[in-house]
């Protein structure tokens, strides 16, 4: 199934003379192409809530085309053909007014996810839409890191606290080490929230630039160290206008967040957004994705569960190879929070074992990266 995603395409294939049939046209607005719809052979294609004549839809689906309607009332699409950024979910945001966040579309499906229920939406259509929404991201993210991996060496994660400060050893850390693998050609993902996450898309957003020029970003960031500070998106926005990155991808990275946590405004340095309504989706899908490795900063109780989460797809093999996982704080995970000692037992015997990593410096943890890709699960697996 081919899948139709810009108007641009859809005149492109309109224009071959070959028909629909088995595409998927997915959340376009079809009136401006809805004379070359009707001369055009139809027949097993899939129209996903696209916007059209009742009069187009009707002879459409008389000519075999399946069409899936709109759903109309909601503040998201629940169709949708791409991901979001930061310009689109802070479409109203003016820095020198932080109250403007209330205004943007990510402040308006958050109070409108909120008032049909929240993580148990009320009523069938809503909880329909939702997971339609959540599987158009799902189908968008696919595509973009496909995309990607022309081009990239490996996609890798980090995942740690939301409230690591701005300015903080470790926010630097994540920052400076984002960076590096960015510039290596590693494509750098998270959980697109504030904190380790931020620090992350960060290092990434600087990829282009000198490193310098990430230390005084850090250092201007930290005057809203934390997310509940006022100032702490406004003084984003102002670091991305003034810290524009150059042409080219270098700097791109994908931020996976969530309403669930809505508190939690998502970071705009991260330059494709998957942000899903169920947080078990989008949890298993960006340890699953980060194929080249994970690595934790220090955090608490949602660390933690990524790293069970990741363990037992390594521990089972069940995307077929074992990815390493790298500690990034020797005095963190060994006793303040203990979890790689239990770690390396559980891994005894295991392919893992081979890619498990307690680190305390940047170039380690690049370095292990580098010289430690995942390892291919034996077939009889």
């Amino acid at each position: 199934m081919h899948e139709i995603e810009s108007l641009e395409e859809l005149f492109q294939v309109l224009a071959k003379g070959r028909g629909l049939s088995g595409f998927a046209v997915q959340g376009l607005d079809l009136r401006q192409a809805e004379e070359l719809l009707r001369a055009a052979e139809v027949k097993d294609a899939y129209f996903l809530g696209c916007l059209m004549s009742q009069n187009l839809e009707h002879d459409m689906e008389r000519r075999g085309a399946c069409v899936f309607p709109a759903l109309n009332g909601f503040a998201f699409k629940p169709f949708r053909p791409n991901l979001y950024t930061a310009a689109e979910l802070y479409d109203k945001f003016d820095f020198e007014d932080p109250h403007t966040y209330d205004d943007c579309l990510d402040a308006v499906i958050m109070q409108q996810w909120r008032r049909l229920g929240g993580a148990s939406p009320r009523g069938l259509i809503n909880s329909l839409a939702q997971r339609l929404h959540d599987h158009s991201i799902a189908n968008a993210m696919e595509e973009f890191l496909a995309q990607m991996s022309r081009t990239r060496r490996g996609v890798v994660a980090v995942m740690g606290g939301h409230d690591m400060k701005r300015g903080a050893q470790e926010y630097a850390g994540v920052a400076l080490l984002a960076w590096h693998l960015s510039r290596l050609g590693y494509l750098m993902v998270s959980g697109g929230g504030p904190g380790a996450m931020e620090a992350t898309h960060l290092g990434a957003w600087f990829a282009a630039r000198e490193v310098e020029e990430l230390e005084e970003a850090i250092s201007y960031l930290s005057e809203a160290p934390v997310y509940t500070d006022p100032l702490w998106l406004s003084l984003a926005h102002k670091v991305m206008n003034d810290y524009a990155p150059p042409e080219g991808d270098l700097h791109y990275s994908l931020g996976v967040p969530t309403w669930l946590y809505g508190h939690e405004p998502p970071t705009p340095f991260a330059t494709h957004i998957a942000k899903y309504f169920a947080n078990s989706l989008r949890e298993d899908g960006l340890v699953t994705i980060a194929t080249g490795g994970i690595i934790y900063a220090p955090g608490s109780a949602g660390t933690i569960q990524e790293i069970f989460q990741d363990l037992t797809q390594n521990h089972y093999l069940t995307t077929g190879m074992a990815s390493p996982m790298i500690f990034f704080g020797r005095e963190y995970w060994s006793r303040v929070k203990p979890v790689y000692p239990f770690i390396k037992q559980l891994s005894a015997g295991k392919l893992y074992d081979k890619v498990l990593a307690l680190c305390d410096e940047v170039d380690e943890v690049v370095d292990y990266i580098v010289n430690h890709p995942p390892i291919i699960a034996p077939r009889h697996h």
